[in-house]
Order: C-alpha cells, then sequence, then structure tokens
C-alpha cells in the first residue's frame, strides 16, 4: 500500500500539475483577449452549473471508492443511476433557463445556460470513470487524459476568443474537456457501462452516498451563492476581480491539497477498519502538506502584485488584494480536506452532514456581513471562515481516531510559524524600488530560502520526512540504472 501511495502520489500529482499549467497558460492569454465582463458572466452562469454538476458527481463515486469490495455490478448500477439522476438535473436546468436569465436581467442567458448544462450527463459518466481509477488506483491512466484534453480544449477556446466569439469561448472550452476527459478515459480503461442492475447492491451504495451528497451540495451552493449574491449586488467587473484573485490560490490548492485527498481517501479507506493506521496516515498527511501548502500560499500572497502585473498586466491590477486574502484563506483548506477524508474513509458520512449543517450558518452570516461592506470585505470574511472551518472539521476526530486536538495543532504549527515568518521578510522586499520583475525573482528567491533554511534549522519532521523520500529515491533510481 506504501508504493501504491506513493506512485499514486506522484502520477496524480504530475497529471495535476501538467493539466493545471496548460489551464493557466490558456487562462492567462485568454484573460488578454476576452473582457473581464465576459468572465463575469460566466461566473454568473457558473453558480447554477456547479451546483447542478455537484448533484451529478458527488456521493455516489465516494461510494464506490469506500466500499471495499466494489464491483463491476456496483460500477455499472451507480452509473445508471447517475446517467438518470444528470438527465432529470439537465431539465430542471433547461426550464429554470428563462428565470436565470430573468434574475440577472439578460435574455441572452437563456442560450448560454442551456448549451452549458449539456455537460451534466457526461459528468455523471467521468465521475464513475473517475471512481474506478481512484479504487484502483490507476491515477498513471488519467494522466494523458486530462493533460490531452487540457491542451486540446483549451486551444480551441484560444482559437475562438480569437475570432471574436466573446463568452462562447469559454463555454465550449469548458464542455470540449469532458467530453474529451471522458472519451480518452473510455479507451484506456477496462471498465465500461454495462446494462446491470442490482438494487441489493446499489442501496447500500446509495446509504452512504446520499450524505456525502448533501454535504457536497451544501459546500457547493454556499460556495456558489457567495458568487450569486456579489453578481446581484456589484458589477460583473467587480466579481470577475474577486474571481481572478480567487483563481491563483485554487490552482495550488487543486495541483496539492487536491492530489492529496484524492489519493489519501482510497489508501485510507482500504483500512477503514483499523483506526490506528488511518490516524497515522492523517497525520503523516497534515504534517506534510501544512509544509507544502501553507507556504506557498502565504509567499502566493506576498507576491501577489508582481503576478498580477507580469502575468495579466495593469488591466486586472484591482484582483491584487483578492487574491492576497484568499490565499490565506487557503491556507488552511488542507487541514479541513485531510480531516474530511478520515471522516469519510471510515463510513461516517453522517457526521460530514452534520459539519456542514453546523457550519453553513456560520458561513452565511460572515458573508452577509462582508456584502453589506464591499467586496474585498467578503475575501476577508472568507478567510475568517477558513479558518473556523478548520477547527470545526478536527473535531470530530479527536473521538473517532483519538488524534487529539492538542496533536492536531502541534502538527500544523511548525509550518504555520515558518510561513508567516516568510511572508513578513518577503513582504518586507516591496519596501525596496526594483522593477517589478526584479523585485519578483527576488521574492521568491528569498522566500524559498528563508523557508528551507529555517526547516532545515529546526528540522521539521515534514521536512526530513520528505527529504528521504527524495533520498530513497534516488537509490532506487540508480539501482535501475
Amino acid at each position: 500500500m506504501k508504493n501504491k501511495v506513493f506512485t499514486g502520489f506522484f502520477w496524480k500529482f504530475n497529471e495535476q500539475i501538467s493539466s493545471q499549467l496548460v489551464t493557466f497558460i490558456i487562462s492567462i492569454i485568454l484573460a488578454r483577449l476576452l473582457t473581464p465582463k465576459d468572465y463575469g458572466i460566466v461566473a454568473l452562469i457558473n453558480v447554477f452549473i456547479s451546483i447542478a454538476d455537484v448533484f451529478v458527481t458527488s456521493g455516489f463515486g465516494a461510494a464506490l471508492i469506500q466500499k471495499k469490495d466494489a464491483d463491476d455490478t456496483d460500477f455499472s448500477t451507480i452509473f445508471i443511476i447517475s446517467e438518470l439522476f444528470s438527465i432529470v438535473v439537465y431539465i430542471a436546468i433547461y426550464l429554470m433557463a428563462p428565470s436565470i436569465a430573468k434574475f440577472y436581467n439578460n435574455n441572452d442567458l437563456t442560450l448560454i445556460v442551456r448549451i452549458f448544462a449539456l455537460k451534466l450527463p457526461l459528468s455523471a459518466f467521468n465521475a464513475i470513470q473517475q471512481a474506478y481509477v481512484s479504487k484502483k488506483m490507476l491515477f498513471k491512466k488519467i494522466f494523458i487524459s486530462t493533460t490531452a484534453s487540457a491542451i486540446i480544449s483549451g486551444c480551441i477556446g484560444i482559437v475562438l476568443a480569437y475570432m471574436g466569439f466573446g463568452i462562447w469561448a469559454l463555454i465550449m472550452q469548458y464542455i470540449l474537456n469532458t467530453v474529451i476527459v471522458s472519451v480518452a478515459l473510455f479507451v484506456q480503461l477496462d471498465w465500461h457501462p454495462e446494462w446491470k442492475f442490482s438494487w441489493s447492491s446499489g442501496k447500500p451504495l446509495l446509504n452512504y452516498g446520499w450524505k456525502v451528497l448533501m454535504t457536497s451540495i451544501l459546500g457547493a451552493f454556499f460556495n456558489q451563492l457567495r458568487t450569486l449574491l456579489l453578481g446581484k449586488a456589484y458589477t460583473p467587473a467587480e466579481l470577475a476581480y474577486y474571481n481572478r484573485g480567487q483563481k491563483f490560490p485554487e490552482l495550488l490548492s487543486q495541483n496539492i491539497d487536491g492530489t492529496i485527498s484524492t489519493v489519501l481517501f482510497p489508501a485510507m479507506s482500504a483500512y477503514n477498519d483499523d483506526l490506528e493506521k488511518i490516524k497515522l496516515l492523517v497525520r503523516k498527511s497534515i504534517k506534510v502538506s501544512t509544509f507544502i501548502i501553507m507556504p506557498l500560499m502565504f509567499g502566493m500572497a506576498a507576491t501577489a502584485k508582481p503576478i498580477i502585473l507580469i502575468l495579466l498586466t495593469d488591466k486586472w491590477i484591482e484582483s491584487v488584494p483578492y487574491m492576497q486574502y484568499l490565499c490565506i484563506a487557503g491556507a488552511f483548506g488542507t487541514i479541513s480536506n485531510t480531516n474530511m477524508q478520515a471522516i469519510s474513509a471510515i463510513g461516517r458520512s453522517d457526521i460530514l452532514l452534520n459539519l456542514e449543517l453546523i457550519k453553513k450558518p456560520i458561513y452565511l452570516l460572515l458573508l452577509v456581513v462582508g456584502l453589506k461592506i464591499s467586496v474585498l470585505a467578503v475575501a476577508y470574511t472568507m478567510t475568517i471562515y477558513s479558518v473556523c472551518s478548520a477547527l470545526l472539521n478536527m473535531s470530530p476526530n479527536r473521538k473517532l481516531l483519538s488524534y487529539k486536538f492538542k496533536e492536531q495543532v502541534e502538527d500544523i504549527l511548525p509550518a504555520l510559524i515558518l510561513s508567516i515568518t516568510m511572508f513578513i521578510i518577503v513582504e518586507l522586499i516591496t519596501l525596496i524600488k526594483l522593477p517589478i520583475f526584479v523585485m519578483f525573482v527576488a521574492q521568491i528567491f528569498v522566500g524559498v530560502v528563508i523557508y528551507t533554511l529555517l526547516a532545515l534549522i529546526f528540522k521539521l519532521e515534514a521536512c526530513m520526512y520528505i527529504l528521504e523520500i527524495i533520498k530513497s529515491s534516488k537509490k532506487k533510481y540508480r539501482k535501475y540504472e
């Protein structure tokens, strides 16, 4: 299992890096070709599509991964249920489209919503494929699929944007990305949908999955509610600045934290009857993930201005403060995710749902307070919520895994303290008058050196662990040579 986990991390991380790097480069090109208003309109529509997407992709796939002996009948049963459900959701979105357009006082949105929602049945199919990949730890197979889909769909999006298709360039990019991934995985995987349906197989999976689904729906709804209310209360351009500032920390989160969560869940599910092993996996994961993610997030917050100016030009300069606050918020996301993966792996999806029911009133209160003040205040209150959410998600594992709150804090604090120290030092460089690119390079260099030296001086466990893995990998490589 240890080898499978490391191999899974390697391929999943490479897949995330390659696809996200391509997407990142393409998004920069599109940001230069399109206007903030185009991005703002897509963000408005995506509120509804994202929530609908959660309906058809969340919960059922997790149930297949969590079940130890899931077979082809289980996968085909869940596939049939998911596809039927996705068609029902699409019909609902299709009928709601005129109301959505009316809500935003833009009749053109009706057709855009109906076309964009066509990706839902494909997303449902792809979710089962992704579950199969995770269950079998076949992350190498998905590497080519996601990279190819990102390149092809991105290039088509750029061509359409250059030809003046505006918002349709973004819509087609998103739809084609889902189509290409699904087709590529269909060719590579041994599992293909069959007309096998067993209610006796599906019932326990649905019993577990509906709670995960409701948890995801609550999370997605309130996350998109922020965009919806921002779009209603402020201009599309202001919303675009917020979303663009959010994009950079999301990129890191998806690449690193997303990799850890994706591989950790099936690994922990394989030991869902051995709580001591799960605790060890969770502790190591939190130590390593915070050691990697926190300095990256705090470092990105410190270099937000040069990043925006160099990559997106001064057209997007107003995104800088949003990016800074949301980077700090993202630094605490890995704590929440790892704890939630553990709870899910041992089959307690009911606790995940209860946690959401506790957290969301706090989220709503902070969101309303932020909206009353300004768009930037929303970014600030979301940072506060991220910290509160991490603390609440830590709580159940004190009893479930005997992972005491004190132990969790001790595992998190070293990386947090070093990251804040690095942030302060890197921020001081901005006081020196330097060309923007030179300052950016200097900030990165100083940040990396300071954080690495402090980690080595204080002999952080996560740092020593990563060095051990690197040394072990080099020995294996030399052995094969």
